[in-house]
């Protein structure tokens, strides 16, 4: 296609018509401009900023920065490839749109230069000969871009897997500290249910919201995050949620409803104080809300109190004429999630056993009575036969 053909195309993207706004595809389209306004000047700044930009960016073609840029960002055609609905005009758009880009990523970068040229006087003769050249190549086209839409949809959740909610924004994370299923040791029931919740997500059906309580280092957390890596677990998105930031929750919900992903928003280390003015808007997310929650989203919570509230003598014995009823209100949170999951310290065979692994895996030479010894005195110190204790005993070897 000539340079003006393919400068007209892009006047005429529709489907896909942020692409144009962005740096480098706007750079692009004003040096092609320039060369049709036979403006030599205007149309080198822009080839060699674009030169810039892609390199910048980590990309060594036009064609891999569109390739990312299609993939991870929502348009009207990856929405409605996601959802599953048809619209006849937007496909035949979309379509046209993506002929136009893969030209685009593959025209050679010395049509370009050969077009500046005349246009420029011979002073400009080194520097073109010199100039630098992003790979001309298309990695996809109309049926492999529409095809990753159907295996993985579009935009953040197709490119990341984590998340932390802050301040009403989405924050992806891009390498999660989340442990591989088999770093888990111990508490193998727990996790066992967590996972059959968390599958039954998976499949389309309404899942339980879960609360893990229990001593602190049992792997609470650290089992909701593993989660990411169990295998069948592809669509499922990890979202952290801190408690200060649970009333904008709602809102989070209603954006997630009808993705083809599934939302786990996890909060950690859930705890009230007296009066906290986040209890009551986590109470009406659980249940309470007109609003129905979506099948492809769940809470999950951890913490060290099995009712999350604190609770103090002055409460009860407090001047209310109904204690109980205060009490009740208090305790009613931890009620409402589906499915409540005790995580307790381990019995002395099961901490044992636990030191005896990581040992083994830590190559430690020690008799094993030795180290027992050494692993019940660490126990005494740090208050828990816990996972926490038996790696950081360990460690202490090492």
């Amino acid at each position: 296609m000539e340079l003006n053909a393919l400068r007209a195309s892009l006047r005429g993207i529709s489907a896909y018509l942020e692409v144009t706004n962005t740096t480098v595809l706007g750079g692009i389209w004003m040096m092609l401009d320039a060369l049709y306004q036979k403006n030599g000047e205007e149309a080198l700044e822009e080839y060699v900023s674009r030169f810039y930009v892609l390199r910048s960016d980590g990309y060594e073609g036009l064609g891999d920065w569109l390739w990312d840029w299609l993939r991870y960002n929502e348009t009207p055609y990856s929405r409605l490839i996601g959802q599953g609905k048809s619209d006849p005009a937007l496909e035949n758009t979309a379509r046209r749109d993506i002929d136009t880009l893969v030209l685009l990523a593959e025209t050679d970068c010395d049509r370009y230069i050969d077009a500046m040229k005349p246009l420029l006087g011979d002073e400009y003769a080194p520097v073109l000969a010199g100039l630098p050249r992003w790979r001309a190549a298309a990695p996809f086209d109309f049926d492999s871009l529409t095809q990753f839409y159907r295996d993985h949809g579009a935009g953040q959740f197709a490119k990341y897997r984590a998340f932390l909610w802050e301040d009403g924004n989405l924050v992806p994370v891009a390498d999660p500290d989340c442990p591989k299923p088999e770093d888990l040791l111990g508490y193998e029931h727990q996790r066992g249910m967590v996972e059959q919740n968390t599958r039954l997500m998976l499949a389309g059906r309404q899942a339980n919201n879960v609360l893990l309580f229990g001593d602190g280092g049992t792997g609470k957390s650290a089992t909701v995050k593993s989660m990411l890596y169990l295998p069948g677990m592809e669509d499922l998105r990890l979202i952290e949620v801190e408690k200060e930031n649970l009333t904008g929750m709602p809102g989070l919900i209603r954006s997630l409803a009808g993705r083809r992903q599934k939302f786990i928003l996890f909060i950690d280390d859930l705890a009230f104080d007296q009066d906290d003015k986040t209890y009551s808007a986590l109470k009406t997310i659980l249940e309470g809300s007109l609003e129905k929650r979506p099948s492809n989203v769940a809470i999950y919570a951890t913490s060290n109190r099995r009712h999350l509230v604190r609770q103090t003598f002055t409460e009860r014995a407090g001047e209310e004429v109904d204690t109980f009823e205060t009490i009740s209100e208090k305790t009613a949170l931890a009620e409402r999630f589906g499915l409540r999951i005790p995580y307790l310290t381990m019995n002395k065979a099961g901490y044992l056993a636990l030191v005896d692994h990581l040992a083994a895996q830590a190559g430690i030479q020690m008799d094993a009575e030795t180290l027992h010894a050494q692993a019940m005195t660490w126990e005494i110190r740090h208050a828990g036969r816990t996972p926490r204790v038996a790696r950081q005993f360990v460690a202490s070897l090492t």
